[in-house]
């Protein structure tokens, strides 16, 4: 159902593993998303110049939201980011007892790794974060927007689906843009595990790199449950109705 729109949405790198434009998804009561204003990456810190042209040029990337722990950051950096003309916010999504990230904290042991309840415990321990990257995002001046974590997929998928959610994307299709995580995989992990911060992550697909769009569905289910969805979260936790309504504005395009 959205295959078309998939392969549009992916913006391709030399060293830069998964990167895609959050237009282009279906809205509920009309219109889909806008082309070009949000992007979900994994870690942008090994781009090569080729890259950050691609970047600052036709992605328009103004402001970088960094979801990595500032330990993470301070580990791993930005690469040729760090000199570039881009706003560098530190947004940081983490569990609430986690005050920093050791590469042990990163990279769980074990193949089975509940990951609904750790989207849960890691959208409660972020809370101010989350208001405010949606803040940025619904602020036009700071577009193109691209946020990211390590690998793009956990971190990242919490923060895409409140945004999806809160405009009205159903679940369904942001399920499916989750998944997409899994056509790069391979090399996700590949380059992770070089890493200090993130070697020894399990195989693909199992533990902390499985990609089940089911996750992302029952996390959906329980912010429903308790707060009517993503933009009852927003609102409860400080979001004002206008800034709800530019949100919607910046992110749906209306056919």
């Amino acid at each position: 159902m959205y295959t078309d729109s998939a392969q549009r949405r992916w913006v391709e790198f030399a060293e830069i593993d998964n990167v895609r434009d959050l237009g282009g998804l279906p809205v509920a009561g009309g219109g889909t998303t806008r082309f070009g204003v949000v992007f979900r990456s994994s870690t942008p810190q090994h781009l090569t110049e080729h890259d950050l042209g691609r970047l600052i040029g036709p992605v328009g990337l103004r402001t970088l939201i960094d979801l990595r722990l500032p330990d993470e950051i301070e580990r791993e950096g930005y690469g040729r980011l760090a000199g570039a003309a881009v706003r560098l916010v530190n947004l940081p999504v983490r569990k609430q007892t986690q005050t920093s990230a050791t590469p042990t904290d990163l990279v769980p042991d074990g193949r089975e790794y509940d990951l609904v309840a750790l989207y849960r415990e890691l959208l409660a321990g972020s809370i101010e974060s989350v208001v405010a990257a949606a803040r940025l995002i619904a602020d036009t001046d700071q577009h193109s927007v691209v946020f990211h974590c390590a690998a793009g997929k956990d971190r990242t998928g919490v923060l895409a689906a409140v945004l999806l959610d809160a405009v009205g994307v159903p679940a369904e299709a942001i399920a499916a843009d989750y998944a997409l995580t899994g056509e790069r995989l391979e090399r996700i992990r590949e380059r992770l595990d070089t890493l200090p911060s993130y070697h020894g992550l399990p195989p693909v697909r199992t533990g902390i790199l499985a990609v089940d769009p089911q996750v992302i569905t029952r996390f959906l289910e329980d912010l429903h449950a308790g707060h009517g969805g993503a933009a009852g979260w927003l609102q409860a936790n400080g979001f004002t109705d206008a800034e709800l309504t530019r949100l919607r504005a910046v992110l749906v395009e209306s056919r």
